[in-house]
C-alpha cells in the first residue's frame, strides 16, 4: 500500500501501533490474483519476489476501456501526518508557545496571510497555489479521535461510520460510474486499500512495467491455456480473468513511455509512483480512480527543524512529486484532481525527540482540475499550548471529499457517503 512496492514506512519511527498496522497492510489483499514470476498464486506471499498485478473482483471487469473523463487521484500520506507543520498556523500564538524547536518561522513561510502559510519545503507546489489549482482545507478529520493507525486507517477509507461492510468509500464511487474499463479503479502498490474493497472490482499493482502476464510472448497460447484453465464461474477464476483484462489494458500505458515534465520527478518511492500514474492517464486506458500511498510520515522523532529532520524530507517529496505529476500530465491535467488524506493528526505539543505524537485534526490538500486554489479553507478552532492539546476538528474530512466527487463525478453524497450531510467546505467550483 506504498507507494511502490514497499510497506507504509520504510523506517524505524518508535510506534510500535504503526509497525503492527504496516505488518497486516502487508498482507492485506484477500482474494487478489498474482501475476509474477511465471505462476499464478493466491495474494502477495506466495508471488516470490518478480512482478505483481492483482485483481480484486466482486463482479466481471471484462469490459471495454472508457473514454477519457474526471479523474481522481487519492494520495494517503501514511502514518498520520503532521498538518501543523505543512501548513503552519502562525498567527495562533499557543502554536509557537507549544512548538519551540520545532515551530516553523513566520518569515520563512510560503503564501503566508494572517493566520497560515506553507512550510518552506513545499517550495515546489507554489506555483500551483498562485496559479489557483491547489488549495488547503485545515482542521479536518473523523468526527471522533481514533489514534490507532490500523483502526484509523480502516474507518477513513470505509467512511460509513457504524456499518459492518467491508465496503471502501472509493469503491462506492467505482459502482456509480458508467466507465467500462478493468482499470478504472486502480491502486498502485502492493496491496488494496481500504477504500477500495468492495463489490466492484480494482486492479492493484507495483509498477506500470510490471503490469503483464509473464511468459505470453509465445502469440498468445500462454493466455488461452490461462484462460481455460480459469474458465470456471468461481471468484478464484473471475478474479484471474480480470487481473488478464486489466494487464492487457495496462498495455498501453507499458507502451507510453515516462513523460519529461519541466520539473523532474524526485528519485524516490513517490516520484516514481506518480510518474506511473501520469502514464495511465496520459495513455487513456480508463482509469478514472487511482490511489498512491506516500509513507514514514509518523515522526515521533527526528520531525526536525528547517535545517534537518524527517519533515523537511518528506514534505519536500511531497511538493515535487505533485508539482512534476501534473507538469507531465500536460493537458490531461485538465480531468485530474488530486486530494491528500492522512489518517489523524498530531498533538499540538512538540515531544522530547524533536517530534509529535497521535493527535486529531490535520489538513488536507486538494489540487487540480476544478479546484478554487490559492486559499486556506476550513474553520480555525483555536490551539491550547498544553502536553495532551489536539487540533480540534471542525470540518468532516468526507465534507471535502463529497464536494470533489459530486463536482467532478456528478454523483450523490449518499451514494458514496450513506448518510452523511455534508457542509460547505468551498475547495471546488
Amino acid at each position: 500500500m506504498t507507494s511502490s512496492a514497499q510497506t507504509p514506512a520504510s523506517r524505524a519511527c518508535g510506534c510500535p501501533d504503526y509497525d503492527a498496522a504496516r505488518t497486516l497492510l502487508s498482507r492485506r489483499t484477500v482474494l487478489g490474483t498474482a501475476l509474477a514470476g511465471g505462476a499464478i498464486a493466491l495474494g502477495p506471499g506466495l508471488s516470490g519476489s518478480g512482478p505483481r498485478a492483482y485483481a480484486v473482483t466482486g463482479r466481471p471487469a471484462s469490459r471495454l476501456a472508457a473514454p477519457g473523463g474526471s479523474v481522481l487521484v487519492l494520495l494517503s500520506l501514511r502514518g498520520a501526518a503532521d498538518g501543523l507543520s505543512l501548513v503552519v498556523p502562525h498567527g495562533d500564538p499557543a502554536y509557537y508557545a507549544a512548538r519551540p524547536r520545532i515551530g516553523v518561522p513566520h518569515t520563512a513561510l510560503l503564501a503566508p496571510d494572517a493566520m497560515f502559510g506553507l512550510h518552506p519545503a513545499l517550495a515546489a507546489l507554489l506555483p500551483m497555489w498562485q496559479a489557483g489549482t491547489l488549495a488547503a482545507v485545515h482542521a479536518t478529520g473523523m468526527a471522533t479521535p481514533n489514534r490507532s493507525h490500523f483502526a484509523a486507517m480502516e474507518a477513513i477509507e470505509d467512511a460509513a461510520p457504524g456499518s459492518s461492510e467491508r465496503n471502501g468509500w472509493l469503491n462506492r464511487l467505482l459502482g456509480e460510474l458508467p466507465g467500462a474499463s478493468p482499470l478504472q479503479g486502480t491502486a498502485l502498490g502492493n496491496q488494496v486499500p481500504t477504500s477500495l474493497f468492495g463489490a466492484n472490482p480494482a486492479f492493484v499493482v507495483d509498477r506500470v512495467d510490471q503490469a503483464k502476464v509473464a511468459g505470453t510472448d509465445d502469440d498468445g497460447r500462454r493466455l488461452l491455456a490461462l484462460r481455460h484453465a480459469w474458465k470456471g464461474n468461481g471468484r478464484m477464476g473471475q478474479a484471474v480473468r480480470d487481473a488478464i483484462a486489466g494487464a492487457e489494458t495496462f498495455g498501453a500505458a507499458r507502451d507510453l513511455p515516462a513523460g519529461s515534465p519541466a520539473t523532474a520527478y524526485p528519485a524516490t518511492d513517490l516520484g516514481k509512483a506518480l510518474s506511473d500514474v501520469s502514464r495511465i492517464v496520459r495513455s487513456g486506458v480508463g482509469a478514472e480512480v487511482i490511489t498512491v500511498d506516500q509513507g514514514d510520515w509518523d515522526m515521533h522523532t527526528d520531525l526536525g527543524t528547517l535545517e534537518w529532520g524527517e519533515m523537511k524530507r518528506n514534505a519536500g517529496d511531497l511538493a515535487a512529486s505533485v508539482a512534476a505529476f501534473f507538469s507531465d500530465l500536460g493537458p490531461a491535467a485538465e480531468r485530474v484532481t488530486l486530494v491528500t488524506l492522512s489518517e489523524f493528526g498530531r498533538r499540538v505539543k512538540e515531544n522530547d525527540d524533536y517530534g509529535t505524537d497521535h493527535g486529531f485534526g490535520n489538513v488536507m490538500f486538494v489540487a487540480g482540475a476544478g479546484v478554487r486554489g490559492g486559499r486556506y479553507l476550513g474553520s480555525w478552532p483555536g490551539l491550547v499550548d498544553s502536553l495532551d492539546a489536539d487540533l480540534l476538528v471542525t470540518t468532516d474530512y468526507r465534507s471535502v471529499l463529497a464536494e470533489v466527487v459530486t463536482r467532478r463525478f456528478g454523483v450523490s453524497v449518499g451514494q458514496v457517503f450513506p448518510g452523511f450531510a455534508p457542509q460547505p467546505v468551498g475547495v471546488m467550483a
